[in-house]
């Protein structure tokens, strides 16, 4: 029984994949924390007339330097140790996070948020290449599906934490980023630096024995990375104005009303596990019809309760989309260009991140509602699920087969 619910047999390096799933949901954390507090923050820079743009911009900050700097961070970590970086990232992570607690000012916290978003950028890429690291590819299938499976708790947990603290005081939420602190010590306590062949990817960098960097697998995956993406953060972003629109005013209301729905991430996570075997385009194609058909769904209705069912379909296809992407990623990266490769793949997914409130304005604005701009996403959604399923059916080139 336990054989057919859980396929992966025993696991190697636990310590190292607990950890490394708990630093792996920091850079969520600067986001998904910052949802229920979005009204009240355009609420606090009301004197602002820009600020219903702007908050959601400044929420997504992070996003632009991790697109901008973490094929250089990969670089780094390739050349000067994968361990080291995440230590010093995760340190600096506490830090600014959650300094705008002693903020007043829009464009500082905007600053800060981008400070933010170059330890996410370091956080990102050294994770990401000890995945690859440490385990082969059935493991790392288990990794993904464990932090699949564990991430909507934390998810939830932060949610509640973050509605309720910004009921008290509107910048209240940036405390969550003090989880930043433990986590360091986790790093520097159980992370290892890997090796190959008896060299770590420094040693065989600095004696130039590496193959050459593979550009036409990392632009092919960067590109569905950032289309994924985009539709990825429309709801963690815009869903508190969504359901603004729907009737759901408090921050707090909105928190808990979202905390269940935020569980169907694990239902994500399984399809996931049950997909191991089918093609990695198949599984995005998935993810791209769930992400899809939840967003538009939520922007047809105008009762936030069948919004919340809506809902559920969307966290659903949010929580296969990632480890989708990562496992079909990985098995296109040498371990000599693991962090270069993620790197760039980081870059595609947090530029999606940091662009996908501005596309969702453009659409809100021609629309005239933020559900206009839900039912255009959901579209733009089905209609890349379809663009997958032609690929998968008339390529069948070997990077469309699971291994």
């Amino acid at each position: 029984m336990l054989r057919r619910l859980w396929p992966y047999g025993r696991l190697t390096h636990v310590p190292q994949g607990i950890t490394v799933v708990l630093i792996g949901f920091l850079p969520i954390f600067a986001i998904v924390s910052m949802f229920p507090a979005v009204p009240s923050l355009i609420g606090h820079f009301a004197g602002n007339r820009n600020a219903a743009w702007e908050v959601p911009l400044m929420v997504s900050a992070p996003g632009l330097s991790i697109a901008l700097l973490s094929p250089f961070a990969g670089y780094l970590a390739d050349r000067f140790g994968r361990r080291t970086s995440l230590i010093w990232a995760t340190l600096a992570y506490g830090v600014l996070g959650t300094i705008p607690v002693f903020l007043h000012s829009l464009s500082i916290i905007f600053a800060s948020r981008l400070a933010l978003g170059v330890c996410e950028a370091f956080i990102l890429t050294g994770v990401n290449a000890l995945i690859g690291d440490y385990w082969n590819d059935r493991e790392r299938r288990a990794w993904l599906s464990i932090q699949g499976m564990i991430g909507p708790f934390l998810a939830v947990a932060v949610i509640l934490a973050s509605g309720s603290i910004t009921q008290i005081m509107w910048n209240g939420a940036f405390l969550i980023y003090l989880i930043g602190f433990p986590i360091c010590l986790a790093s520097r306590a159980f992370l290892f630096e890997p090796r190959k062949d008896g060299a770590t990817a420094a040693e065989l960098s600095r004696r130039g024995d590496v193959p050459p960097f593979p550009w036409p697998a990392v632009i092919l995956t960067g590109a569905v990375t950032f289309l994924m993406s985009v539709l990825y953060y429309v709801f963690i972003i815009n869903g508190g104005l969504l359901f603004k629109e729907a009737g759901v005013i408090s921050s707090d209301r909105l928190s808990q009303l979202t905390a269940l729905p935020s569980l169907f991430v694990i239902a994500g996570a399984y399809i996931f596990w049950l997909m191991r075997n089918t093609a990695n385009a198949v599984q995005l194609a998935v993810s791209f019809i769930a992400l899809g058909a939840g967003l538009g769904l939520m922007g047809l209705v105008a009762d936030y309760r069948l919004a919340l069912v809506a809902l559920t379909i969307q966290q659903a296809g949010a929580g296969m989309s990632v480890p989708a992407l990562i496992a079909w990623t990985q098995t296109k990266l040498p371990f000599e260009h693991r962090g270069r490769g993620m790197g760039a793949w980081s870059s595609c997914f947090f530029l999606g991140q940091f662009t996908s409130p501005w596309f969702v304005h453009q659409l809100s604005t021609a629309t005239g509602s933020m559900q206009g701009a839900f039912i255009c996403a959901g579209l733009f959604g089905v209609a890349a699920a379809c663009g997958a399923l032609i690929a998968a059916e008339r390529s069948g080139a070997n990077w469309l087969k699971a291994t």
